[in-house]
């Protein structure tokens, strides 16, 4: 028995952390054991790439190196945490994955597509995950959210322009993939977004009845 494998995307300040722990607590009612990780980092050594990648500093990382710090970090990911749950039957819960790289890497700085796709195969496999919400929300009302909680991290340094590319990379995504990709209004009262998202995470459990009847 297989477990599932459940992503979480958005851009910043959609409220990520937040719905991860409405889904985490979801899963608990329905006695569904899980495991609950992030991108980048899940692994003592993915954390330390998570800071390369995070940290501002002095020099300025360019963009292939970025993109594969994001797949060297996921690949020490998938062998330590991801895979592994899914063999055990758990599903796993991750705070971003492969979605992001195209959303920041291709959408967000303009990187070929062709090469984000050669290193998701080469990292990945076949693995995909089995449910995506992506929280969407206008930037600027992302951006200023984000800007009340913490100091801000190299990416969250960026320009609007950036941000508002990545949206679009995401909402592309899931139009490219709606069988995969559920969209959440994030603008919503708390209330509403995670009513929605326990909607579609209802329908999920009713497509995949099959996992509790092996």
């Amino acid at each position: 028995m297989h477990g599932k494998f459940i992503t979480i995307e958005g851009t910043e300040g959609v409220g990520k952390t937040t719905n991860i722990e409405f889904i985490q607590a979801w899963l608990s009612e329905h006695h569904i054991g899980f495991v609950a990780t992030r991108e980048p980092g899940g692994t003592p050594l993915a954390e330390q790439i998570r800071a390369l990648l995070l940290t501002p500093g002095d020099e300025k990382i360019c963009d292939s190196a970025e993109l594969l710090l994001m797949f060297a970090g996921r690949a020490q990911h998938l062998n330590q945490v991801i895979e592994p749950n899914l063999e055990a039957g758990k599903w796993v819960v991750c705070d971003r994955f492969t979605d992001a790289t195209y959303a920041y890497q291709g959408a967000g700085r303009g990187m070929d597509r062709s090469l984000i796709t050669h290193l998701e195969h080469l990292v990945q496999g076949a693995l995909r995950p089995d449910l995506t919400l992506i929280l969407d929300i206008p930037v600027e009302i992302g951006l200023k959210r984000a800007s009340n909680r913490s100091t801000p991290d190299r990416f969250e340094q960026e320009q609007v322009e950036f941000f508002q590319r990545v949206r679009m990379g995401y909402l592309n995504t899931a139009k490219d993939d709606p069988q995969r990709c559920a969209v959440i209004d994030a603008s919503q009262s708390l209330d509403r977004v995670q009513r929605d998202i326990k909607t579609v995470l209802e329908a999920f459990l009713v497509k995949t009845k099959g996992f509790f009847d092996d």
